[in-house]
C-alpha cells in the first residue's frame, strides 16, 4: 500500500475526519535528508474534526504524530501539519 493510503487509513480511523488533504512534498526534498527515493518520504496533512475541539495545536500535533508513529519506520520522514476543527474553519 502507497504510503498516501496509509495516512489516510490511520488517520481516518482514528479521527473521522470531516475533510482530510494528504499532499505529497517528497519532490521538494528530493536529494536532502530523509529523502530514500522513494518518493514518500515527506506530506503535508490539512485535517479537520472535532476531535481537536478543546485541544491545544501542541496537543493536536501530538496526537497526529502517536497516530502516524509506525508509518516512520516504514519510510515516512517528515510531516507539516495544519490541525483544525470545524469551527475554526467558519470563523
Amino acid at each position: 500500500m502507497s504510503m498516501d493510503k496509509e495516512i489516510k487509513q490511520v488517520i481516518t480511523h482514528d479521527f473521522a475526519p470531516d475533510h482530510l488533504e494528504v499532499i505529497n512534498e517528497s519532490h521538494k526534498h528530493k536529494g536532502h535528508a530523509g529523502d530514500d527515493g522513494s518518493g514518500e518520504t515527506h506530506y503535508k496533512l490539512i485535517v479537520v474534526t472535532g476531535k481537536f475541539s478543546g485541544k491545544s495545536r501542541i496537543e493536536r500535533h501530538k496526537e497526529v504524530n502517536k497516530s502516524v508513529g509506525t508509518l516512520f519506520d516504514k519510510g515516512l520522514h517528515a510531516l507539516s501539519l495544519k490541525l483544525y476543527t470545524p469551527e475554526e474553519l467558519r470563523e
